[in-house]
């Protein structure tokens, strides 16, 4: 079921239930399943929300939304770089390091990412939160490289664990160096 809580300030990913890399056919039933759940015509004498009806208007037009803008490769291609874009520009960052400065370890098929931070602490991510982040990236032990094929640049800003600090991320395809 689709919920009206803080509707305003989610994205269409959001909107449909799915991750930021998901498919078009995992948006495509998502969809199908948001907008019965939300259609007008199917809630109508039912009882099933709480919501007014005014409430459920909107959000089926969210659902109808998000799939108009996900469903169209060249128009959730504009739509994830002006996310991306409006995530960067509400954080202050400390510094900008780029992915091959990163110190990589890995455990078995866990890739995990570090960089220090002037308080001692670590900035750390991995590939797999890299990947639920919608920026998919390789690593093949020397070089790393993105592999969705459309992105020449992404970014993602991380947090110190320990202190107030954040760096941005800079995925660079372009970046050709080894580590």
């Amino acid at each position: 079921m689709i919920h009206a809580r803080n509707r305003s300030s989610r994205t269409h990913y959001e909107v449909l239930s799915v991750n930021e890399n998901a498919t078009y056919n995992e948006i495509k039933k998502n969809y199908k399943v948001a907008i019965l759940s939300s259609h007008p015509d199917k809630l109508r004498g039912k009882s099933v929300t709480s919501f007014p009806i005014r409430i459920q208007q909107e959000i089926f037009l969210d659902v109808q939304k998000a799939w108009e803008v996900l469903s169209d490769p060249k128009s959730r291609e504009n739509y994830d770089n002006i996310l991306q874009a409006s995530r960067n520009e509400l954080e202050v960052v400390d510094n900008e390091i780029r992915l091959e400065e990163m110190m990589v370890q890995v455990d078995g098929d866990m890739k995990e990412l570090s960089f220090p931070c002037r308080c001692g602490d670590y900035f750390l991510i991995s590939l797999a939160e890299l990947e639920e982040l919608g920026v998919s990236v390789k690593y093949d032990g020397d070089h790393f490289s993105l592999t969705d094929g459309l992105t020449t640049q992404a970014s993602v800003v991380l947090p110190c664990d320990s202190c107030s600090l954040k760096v941005r991320l800079i995925v660079d395809a372009n970046y050709d160096q080894s580590i």
